[in-house]
């Protein structure tokens, strides 16, 4: 601070005008105030991310990441981006501008597949292979960079949070793809891309709020897979299809 005052003390010597002590002393003590005003605005900012919030942030990620993986990217390091949120440190990368351009283009491309149907549970069966290590990864990354021990629980946690979501997604496309006409597909995959903004919005405004929602989802989803069995099967034997390389089994096997 005190080589700025100096440096501007002699650029005003430069322009002709000779400041004394008292007035270069007053100057100091202005920029002191103010750096201490700024303070005192961005500190509450930064306590917003206290430990109800950052588990809440590990679930939302881990959760989300199962139906809409590129979408909880683009959008986390968006917030963090535009200063909404303060990210932890293991979540920062998200704000680079590489990995904003990368995940912003896919969650493009998963928008348009997704609203097709069978292309959206090729896609579901491409995407299987990074959706839940991803929710896990970015679940961890929350409180990984503090906390080698929180960063594994949340990762474990993340990771169930997503397999859930995913098997709850492809199986009741599974269901809906049954039905000859697209629209009950779009609707689904309209309600998944806002579910996706809905859940990142409150778990990072709400985080308590958030803990209640998530708590009816998963029991909605458990309900969802009983009542659907026939068609986890489905997905099931896809799955198995997709990673043995051969084709999908067609859905009325």
């Amino acid at each position: 601070m005190q080589e700025l005052i100096q440096s501007v003390v002699q650029w005003l010597h430069g322009m002709g005008i000779h400041p004394n002590g008292e007035t270069a002393a007053a100057v100091g003590n202005a920029v002191g105030q103010a750096g201490v005003a700024v303070g005192g605005a961005i500190a509450p900012a930064v306590a917003k991310m206290d430990m109800p919030s950052l588990m809440a942030l590990a679930a939302a990620l881990g959760w989300a990441s199962g139906f809409r993986l590129y979408a909880v990217v683009f959008l986390t390091g968006a917030m963090g981006y535009a200063g909404w949120i303060p990210l932890p440190e293991g979540l920062k990368l998200l704000m680079h501008p590489a990995v904003l351009g990368a995940s912003g283009f896919m969650l493009l491309v998963e928008f348009f597949a997704d609203k097709i149907p069978w292309l959206d549970s090729v896609w579901d069966s491409i995407n299987s292979v990074i959706r839940i290590p991803g929710g896990a990864l970015l679940a961890a990354s929350v409180f990984g960079a503090d906390s080698g021990a929180m960063g594994l629980v949340a990762g474990l946690l993340g990771g169930s949070l997503a397999a859930t979501s995913f098997a709850t997604k492809a199986t009741t496309r599974a269901a809906i793809n049954t039905s000859p006409e697209p629209f009950s597909n779009w609707l689904a995959s309209f309600f998944e891309d806002g579910l996706a903004v809905g859940v990142m919005w409150l778990a990072t405004q709400h985080p308590l709020a958030f803990g209640v929602a998530l708590a009816v989802m998963l029991v909605v989803s458990v309900l969802l897979l009983v009542v659907l069995w026939k068609f986890l099967k489905i997905v099931i034997r896809k799955l198995k299809a997709f990673f043995a390389g051969g084709a999908p089994a067609p859905s009325g096997a």
